[in-house]
């Protein structure tokens, strides 16, 4: 008899399967190691950045800080200066330990010193100049608000500023700069790309005409720096950038009082997570637009995908310009039970989990509108 040599199928894919798990496990190690690696890095660059350019370098560098600078062009001016190492890491800095009060003027600064002590020192400055440009956006302001009271207080037209606000190639250049705008922007039910991305604030600018660009952008950068703050928030959350300013849009014209603000989110995000339709005025006067006192049942049949009444989810975008209060609010809403709300005329909102009782709610206090509303 011949013995047979073959090996055992069994015994080969016993083998294999070892194989195949010392690869795995290899992968596994190296694809671990190159994560801390790359974490590792990251933080030793971050701190690094934080650190002084040059510690043993006392000699002291000019720098102007303009009128109307954001941290994001405080930045830029520092770096290039040679005073900090990233301009980039110092914005997100400052917005990480929310740094405020950065003042206009000339600097004596030096690269030994720490971004801590520059910070320090930006705040502790002086203005040298009055602006010879500003204007104010009030929180809650529609895109073409905000357009005429820019024409108003600046040399341009009106229709100067929607060309720049609407030139698609410029729209998509700043999507490419900006972290808070993406393609959502450029949708077809959108009515105005930038509508809700205008940070409602008060705006100084040392040039009597500045290009309509530097004024659009720095109410971009404005409005960026309010968002990325809540990054934390942001990664956890299953809304885009968009959606969120969206509904901080509606918060920001819905609410009255500071405390309503993140109640009124939580009864947002409930009625979205119930599948309702949000069914909210501010939506109905944007839809038609026209700000309206109060809502007619006419009003309520106007078809735009801005009607919350008659669609579901989401408007396309944003209705109005939010300001931090309302950011605020959507990114740490209210964790509540309820989904309805009423809002009164003197500015009381009375919130409901039943709609029995959202409905005896309207009719208490629905002649309050009316009788306001025949006084205008």
């Amino acid at each position: 008899m011949s013995k047979d040599n073959s090996k055992d199928p069994l015994e080969e894919r016993v083998k294999q399967a070892k194989i195949i798990r010392k690869i795995v496990l290899i992968v596994i190690a190296v694809i671990a190691l190159v994560i801390i690696g790359v974490g590792i890095g990251g933080y030793i660059y971050i701190t690094s950045s934080l650190k002084p350019v040059d510690e043993g370098n006392e000699e002291t560098v000019e720098v102007e800080i303009p009128i109307g600078s954001s941290s994001s062009s405080i930045g830029q001016i520092l770096e290039e200066e040679g005073v900090i190492k990233n301009g980039t890491i110092f914005r997100y800095y400052v917005t990480y330990k929310n740094e405020k009060g950065f003042q206009a003027g000339t600097y004596e600064l030096s690269p030994s010193m720490d971004i801590n002590e520059i910070i320090r020192s930006l705040k502790e400055g002086t203005v040298i100049q009055e602006p010879e440009l500003t204007f104010i956006i009030p929180e809650g302001t529609w895109y073409d608000d905000i357009i005429t009271r820019i024409a108003k207080e600046t040399p341009y037209e009106e229709e100067e500023i929607e060309e720049q606000l609407e030139d698609e190639e410029y729209l998509k250049e700043l999507i490419e700069r900006y972290e808070i705008l993406d393609e959502d922007i450029l949708q077809s039910d959108v009515r105005y790309p930038l509508e809700g991305y205008l940070f409602p604030a008060r705006y100084d600018f040392e040039e009597e005409k500045p290009a309509i660009s530097v004024i659009i952008e720095q109410m971009i950068e404005r409005m960026e720096e309010n968002v990325v703050k809540f990054s934390e928030q942001l990664e956890a959350s299953d809304y885009s950038v968009h959606d969120l300013l969206t509904l901080a849009s509606i918060v920001e014209r819905e609410a009255q009082r500071q405390e309503d603000r993140p109640i009124i989110a939580g009864v947002l995000f409930n009625r979205l997570e119930e599948g309702m339709r949000l069914e909210v005025d501010p939506t109905v006067a944007y839809a038609i637009g026209e700000h309206k006192y109060m809502t007619s049942f006419e009003d309520l049949e106007t078809d735009s995908p801005y009607n919350t009444y008659r669609y579901e989810g989401l408007p396309p975008g944003p209705i109005a310009s939010p300001g931090a209060d309302s950011i605020k609010a959507v990114m740490i809403p209210n964790d509540n039970d309820y989904i309805y709300f009423y809002a009164r005329q003197n500015g009381e909102v009375i919130y409901n989990e039943d709609y029995d009782e959202h409905r005896k709610t309207q009719e208490t206090y629905r002649s309050e509108w009316e009788e306001a509303e025949e006084t205008e």
